[in-house]
């Protein structure tokens, strides 16, 4: 029996927020008609006279965030990807992060998503949003998190309401596999070590890190010693452990629930491409829509886009034929 342990990502974002709340008055929860998916609904009934429910409306969404974060309010903006920020990127860029009062870098905003990805459940190709990482970290002034599991939501949702300026961060649907404890640290800007290794590097981003470990671990039955990373920073990306890894590991295989146009990888390979150029590999959606797949079938479209352990094993065997 499989001892593997599973958390909830909104819920654990659900908790943090209530908790930020009763430390920091000046927290305030905005949402667009998705408050009790999200289960952002929780801060409302703790806190009601700091919390907004815009409804189907979410270019107001980020336009009300905005204005509450201008007149000093620390706003966390929640609905799904796919709305935020596929219907708002003009008021994202010129209302939350183009804005700088001061020495300040954008407005105190922090955009915190879920539904991203393929793993959406049966909604289909126009409910998948899998350009959010190529579109947030094209903005300036914004940071982009894309957490592995629950307990990286808690630990990430205290540090951006801590942290002034504008953030988006992307949650899964569905429940993912835990992979790390309470005691585990976390650092904006920092990439973390879950597993080491010197054949190869396997740099992953949110429910895609568990993905990679399974991949080292079919890897280590056949000799081969895989380094896996939790990239859940991805902009500001850990430039110097990356570097490392190239340095150390000699090839690099990234993995990411998004279009491999601009994404994850993407920013991985520019990084590495311009201070130890070695052998990169992106696995993820192939530049095409996703499509409907129910929840017992999320595995399957998965497999369809090769974003799994076997297909990440099979190609760091070929990443590490093209090492010099």
């Amino acid at each position: 029996m499989s001892t593997e342990q599973f958390g909830d990502m909104r819920t654990e974002y659900s908790k943090a927020l209530v908790a930020v709340g009763e430390e920091d008055p000046n927290v305030v929860v905005l949402g667009a008609d998705t408050t009790d998916s999200l289960k952002t609904a929780n801060f409302g009934k703790r806190f009601p006279e700091r919390f907004f429910n815009v409804g189907i409306a979410e270019a107001n969404l980020v336009s009300v965030a905005a204005g509450l974060a201008y007149s000093g309010k620390t706003a966390f903006a929640s609905t799904y990807a796919i709305f935020l920020p596929g219907r708002c990127v003009d008021q994202i860029r010129n209302a939350i992060a183009y804005p700088s009062p001061g020495d300040k870098n954008g407005l105190n905003v922090k955009l915190v998503v879920s539904h991203g990805g393929l793993s959406v459940g049966a909604d289909g190709g126009s409910h998948q949003q899998i350009e959010d990482i190529a579109i947030m970290r094209a903005i300036p002034n914004m940071r982009v998190l894309v957490p592995s599991d629950s307990v990286t939501v808690s630990k990430l949702t205290w540090i951006i309401a801590q942290q002034y300026g504008p953030f988006y961060m992307r949650m899964a649907r569905s429940k993912t596999p835990i992979i790390h404890t309470d005691l585990q640290e976390f650092q904006i800007g920092k990439g973390i070590v879950l597993r080491d290794g010197s054949d190869c590097t396997i740099a992953a981003c949110g429910i895609t890190v568990k993905i990679a470990l399974d991949a080292a671990d079919l890897l280590q039955q056949d000799g081969i010693s895989c380094r896996v990373i939790d990239c859940f920073s991805v902009k500001p990306i850990d430039k110097k452990l990356l570097e490392k890894a190239a340095r150390e590991t000699g090839s690099i295989v990234t993995c990411e629930e998004h279009n491999v146009m601009a994404g994850f990888g993407s920013r991985v390979a520019e990084v590495v491409s311009e201070s130890y150029p070695v052998p990169i590999k992106r696995i993820g959606v192939q530049d095409k829509f996703g499509e409907s797949a129910r929840d017992n079938e999320i595995s399957l479209l998965f497999e369809k886009h090769g974003i799994t352990s076997i297909n990440i094993a099979k190609t760091v065997k070929e990443a590490r034929g093209q090492k010099p």
